[in-house]
């Protein structure tokens, strides 16, 4: 078969194509079963074979065409899952082989892995050193926070093996993130949680990620639900616990999540300000200051960060790998292409323009722009659907921190006196 053709228009003077892939290629199968897992289910909904795998065309195919369609100096691969070590090392030797063959003159490839560590030996660690490797490590807090919802398949808890990974990468010195997936259980232990990812886990870099799924999130699409019977803000089938809700047990409660981030927001300001890299903390003083937002969920528009399966298809993005969110397939449509279609240009577009009045007439909309898509579970006060269920509890942190910002932005010269 012809190897399809990148046919992208040409760029203006000083401008780039980039966008971002999230990789998988163990598919949806992991080595342990959390909970709270909003990708275990794809096996059956995208009728993948047990134990499927990307093979070496489509893994050369995949990474030949991902370093073709962007022009930026920076091309950032993303390994997740399931859980990517799956894989085996002997594949990301592939992968690094492959990524130096194809890239550009003066073109930087950089990787991250994201990963629960279960499988992080010496061997891996030696690798992930070798290669400059971001990690991603997956821990929610000290360890009766963390067990409760992130066990093994045979439910045995995984904290010690998680904390075994964290002090190897931590002696390796290996970068890594911890990856804390705020649910309704660690939410209401903000600066236990906090303090214990920086000060016992080691890491320099904290990403906090809401768990919101509703129930029916194994069934349908985002976005896609009859959303004629959704709950209206603040209402308690809004909220986790509610035999009606519209989310599952382990959802985050919308007010508790804003209180978590208050909470750490605090700890980190008056302790760590400066060393500790907090994701939404960081966007949120960018954008405070005009810049870009540094994270997609709080991002303008989406339909940057697409999704690759094992098998070579294409979604729109790693929260909406669902058949009505397919792209293509790479072996008959340049990833480039799909990057930059119509469909997926509208599916970026639609984060801003189908947000409910109530966030266009926000105080915080240019911080929030509606939260990620995928959480546009509720309606509006006034009724109006399309609202994030999330959205009481951001207004209460950029509430929050809104004084603190002020006087982040003028001691850094970005505001006037």
């Amino acid at each position: 078969m012809q190897k399809p053709e990148l046919k992208l228009p040409a760029l203006p003077a000083g401008r780039h194509y980039r966008f971002h892939a999230m990789n998988k290629p163990s598919g949806a199968e992991c080595n342990i079963d959390c909970d709270y897992c909003f990708y275990l289910h794809k096996t059956d909904l995208l009728e993948h074979k047990p134990h499927a795998r990307m093979d070496d065309p489509t893994l050369e195919q995949h990474i030949r065409q991902y370093i073709e369609s962007q022009t930026g100096e920076q091309v950032v691969f993303s390994w997740q899952g399931g859980e990517p070590t799956l894989m085996g090392l002997a594949f990301y030797e592939r992968v690094v082989a492959l990524q130096a063959k194809y890239a550009k003159p003066g073109q930087r490839i950089e990787n991250d892995l994201q990963t629960n560590g279960i499988a992080l030996d010496d061997e891996w660690i030696s690798f992930l050193k070798k290669h400059n490797f971001h990690v991603g490590l997956s821990i929610d807090g000290p360890r009766e926070l963390h067990d409760l919802y992130r066990k093994t398949r045979n439910n045995k808890p995984t904290f010690d093996l998680v904390m075994n990974a964290a002090r190897k990468l931590v002696a390796a010195e290996v970068s890594f993130a911890a990856l804390c997936v705020v649910n309704r259980a660690n939410a209401k232990h903000p600066k236990e949680v906090y303090r214990f990812l920086v000060d016992e886990v080691g890491s320099w870099r904290v990403q906090f990620n809401p768990a919101v799924e509703p129930k029916a999130f194994k069934e349908s699409a985002p976005g896609k639900m009859d959303f004629s019977t959704a709950p209206l803000q603040d209402s308690p089938r809004a909220k986790p616990g509610h035999p009606l809700s519209i989310v599952t047990d382990w959802s985050v409660d919308p007010d508790d999540y804003g209180h978590f981030l208050s909470g750490v927001w605090d700890e980190w300001l008056a302790t760590d300000f400066g060393r500790i890299h907090v994701n939404l903390f960081e966007t949120a003083i960018a954008q405070a200051s005009g810049l870009p937002a540094q994270t997609c969920t709080q991002a303008e528009f989406c339909g940057k960060g697409l999704a690759v399966e094992h098998d070579g298809e294409v979604y729109s993005c790693d929260h909406f790998v669902y058949p009505e969110y397919r792209l293509g397939n790479i072996a008959q449509t340049h990833l480039g292409d799909m990057a930059f279609s119509p469909a997926q240009e509208k599916f970026g577009m639609d984060k801003r323009d189908t947000l409910p009045k109530q966030c266009r007439s926000c105080d915080y909309l240019q911080l929030c722009w509606g939260e990620c898509p995928k959480n546009r579970l509720i309606k509006s006060r006034d009724g109006e659907v399309g609202m994030n269920y999330l959205c009481s509890g951001l207004y209460h942190f950029y509430d929050h921190i809104g004084p603190d910002v002020i006087r982040i932005l003028r001691h850094l010269g970005r505001l006037p006196e």
